[in-house]
């Protein structure tokens, strides 16, 4: 998630026109707090951090207060408190106060991208305010639906239905709930979750959804989110120099996600698509410097950048530079390996020889020339190689890497050095 709270996701929702909670910032004034409490009764205190972090409430990082003396203690306890979660920290840095909502019912609602359906999927539940995970799945609705016609009320109100909520809450929700794919949709997101949602009543005791919580992810290579204003440090979490650098390299074409998986890691692999990012992530283990997907049909100048910052970061400790990727569709092989040829020639010219196994695999469009082109990259620099086709098993492709970063760990990195004339423990210099 790279958007969480109100405090940004109270403006989003204005998009949609969506009922959302009050809510002041950080810089709110003494007076505007107690405005809000004598509007509200009492506020929410929330510290604000930077990303999706989980179960903040359940750390006691959530404050209530009745009067503005309670709310500025608060403030004072959350405003740069710490969390641990799993093996996440987060430091926050500021807090927000959000005007309570007396409702007795609390509702859960999720739009996602569906791996398991290969569609939008709305997750729906009428048990809201706790972990989703936590209910039994008869009372948790999950519906995809065609992206082609959005989000409809017939689908919220099937989806209410069958899962027998109170009949109070089914006409409000049906009006409102569709509002959120056309902001889900409008503006590239691939997930959006509110939870809970109040059903607020009126004075003639009719209810009103009222969010008051908001989460949501973007696709990044995806231009529309542009569109919302987003300060910059929301898509900047704890990024390394390196991440930080392909980050900046997002264009309309072609992927560039990347994390670090293990700053020690001797394989440096450079993959194509999501599920050969995914087996390999998971084969490789510790032995991989970096997760990542260069797929999407990245043009030569992109990819040429990208791996030019791969090889400036990590070639210096890399055993097998191993580049690998599904059968593509529609990216151009040729180009993606002559600017990782490229790349990797230059950077051996400016910097000097390294000992490497280049180790290969891939299908797709011009494959046999790509090759070619890592194949003579390889001998004009005195490399190993190994090059897989369309037909290999991926699994015995990473399996093979792996034995081959053994075998440069029991002595074949020192035989290489030997044979390019440096010692073993070469380093590129500094650019």
């Amino acid at each position: 998630m790279q958007v969480t709270g109100l405090l940004h996701g109270a403006k989003l929702m204005q998009f949609a026109g969506f009922p959302v909670a009050e809510v002041l910032g950080p810089d709110a004034s003494e007076e505007a707090i107690k405005g809000l409490i004598d509007r509200r009764g009492s506020v929410f205190v929330k510290p604000v951090f930077k990303g999706g972090v989980g179960k903040k409430g359940k750390a006691g990082l959530l404050g209530r207060a009745r009067d503005l003396r309670t709310a500025l203690a608060e403030k004072e306890r959350l405003y740069f408190v710490e969390h641990r979660h799993g093996n996440v920290v987060a430091k926050a840095n500021g807090v927000t106060f959000e005007g309570a909502v007396p409702a007795e019912h609390e509702v859960y609602v999720s739009i996602t991208d569906s791996t398991r359906y290969r569609a939008p999927t709305m997750t729906l539940t009428h048990r809201g305010g706790v972990d989703i995970e936590d209910l039994d799945k008869s009372e948790v609705a999950q519906v995809p639906f065609d992206p082609l016609t959005g989000l409809k009320a017939f689908v919220v109100a099937n989806a209410l239905s069958e899962l027998k909520a109170p009949k109070a809450l089914i006409s409000p929700l049906v009006q409102q709930l569709p509002k959120l794919w056309e902001l889900y949709h409008g503006f590239g997101m691939t997930t959006l979750e509110l939870n809970p949602i109040r059903m607020r009543p009126d004075r003639n005791g009719r209810l009103t959804p009222v969010a008051c919580d908001f989460k949501c992810g973007f696709d990044r290579d995806d231009p529309r989110w542009q569109r919302l204003g987003l300060p910059g440090h929301l898509f900047s979490l704890d990024y390394s120099d390196f991440e930080s650098e392909i980050n900046q390299l997002r264009t309309y074409q072609g992927q560039s996600d990347v994390c670090v998986i293990n700053p020690a890691g001797t394989i440096l692999a450079p993959t194509f698509g999501g599920g050969a990012n995914s087996l390999v992530t998971e084969m490789l283990g510790e032995d991989a410097i970096i997760s990542s997907d260069f797929g999407g049909n990245p043009p030569y100048e992109k990819m040429k950048q990208v791996a030019a910052i791969c090889f400036r970061h990590w070639l210096a400790q890399t055993n097998v530079l191993f580049v690998i990727g599904g059968k593509s569709n529609n990216t151009d092989i040729f180009e993606t390996f002559r600017a990782i040829a490229d790349a990797l020639r230059e950077h051996v010219g400016r910097h000097g020889p390294t000992p490497l196994y280049l180790v290969v695999g891939r299908g797709g469009p011009n494959l046999v020339r790509g090759m070619g082109a890592l194949r003579d990259t390889a001998e004009a620099l005195g490399l190993p190689y190994r090059l897989f086709g369309f037909d290999s098993d991926m699994s015995e492709v990473v399996d093979y890497a792996r034995r081959a970063d053994l075998w440069m760990r029991r002595g074949g990195r020192e035989a290489l050095a030997r044979g390019l004339g440096i010692p073993a423990s070469a380093r590129p210099t500094a650019a």
